[in-house]
């Protein structure tokens, strides 16, 4: 199988005040197509850090992180905003929805910064809340919807512009346990379609949902784990 993601020693540096903050210390990851995977760690272990490298919401100090073969450690601000809205979709803790908003309207949001008409945008976006089980709700704005079917609006969305990546930020952080298992079911069944899916979490029987578990202790990767 190809990689989809190929990190080489990745440093992540903060400045505070007068002092450096070394959060990541040298990352090296691959990360092939189709893969499901868990990134684990305590408070502090630099998972978010690295969460927001491979969604290109930050560069990197130092090293090169090649996504599809494009190496975007070196890209400016406007070419990562264009490989987000392309290659990555992104799933929050907190839904990220805009509230005056239809469904259909937040599903096909990233279909506007990518430039597609509006009938084609509204196609795919009702396709979309159907394969993730809200078909019948597609008129309804976020404060209309339970929590889990939020979640499923913000899965839709991540899934609208055919992305390389899902990035899934605890996924179910704000979801009641039997609501976050349904969330997990429709995670399992998009990785099973052959979306790679890379989820950010401490939970561990949410981490067991993934085929791969990676965990990180200050700045390094401590293990590396295939499920199955």
């Amino acid at each position: 199988m190809s990689n989809v993601i190929e990190i080489k020693n990745i440093i992540r540096d903060f400045k505070l005040g007068t002092e450096i903050v070394h959060v990541l210390k040298g990352i090296d990851l691959n990360i092939e197509r189709g893969d499901y995977v868990a990134i684990m760690g305590p408070s502090g272990s630099g998972k978010s850090t690295l969460m927001n490298l491979l969604g290109c919401l930050d560069t990197p100090t130092a090293g090169n992180y090649l996504l599809n073969g494009q190496d975007v450690s070196k890209m400016s601000d406007d070419e990562l905003a264009d490989i987000r809205n392309k290659e990555i979709g992104f799933v929050f803790q907190t839904f990220n929805l805009l509230p005056r908003t239809t469904a259909l309207d937040n599903v096909a949001l990233p279909m506007v910064y990518a430039g597609a008409s509006k009938s084609v945008r509204h196609a795919r976006a009702a396709e979309v809340l159907d394969n993730v089980g809200l078909a019948d709700r597609m008129d309804h704005r976020p404060n209309q919807l339970s929590g889990g079917q939020r979640q499923r609006v913000a899965v839709g969305r991540a899934l609208v512009n055919k992305p390389s990546i899902i990035l899934a930020d605890e996924p179910t952080g704000n979801l009641d346990s039997k609501t976050g298992e349904e969330i997990m079911g429709l995670f399992d069944e998009i990785h099973k379609a052959g979306n790679t899916v890379i989820m950010v979490t401490h939970e561990e029987e949410i981490a067991d949902h993934a085929h791969r578990v990676i965990r990180l202790r200050d700045g390094l990767i401590e293990s590396d784990t295939r499920n199955r």
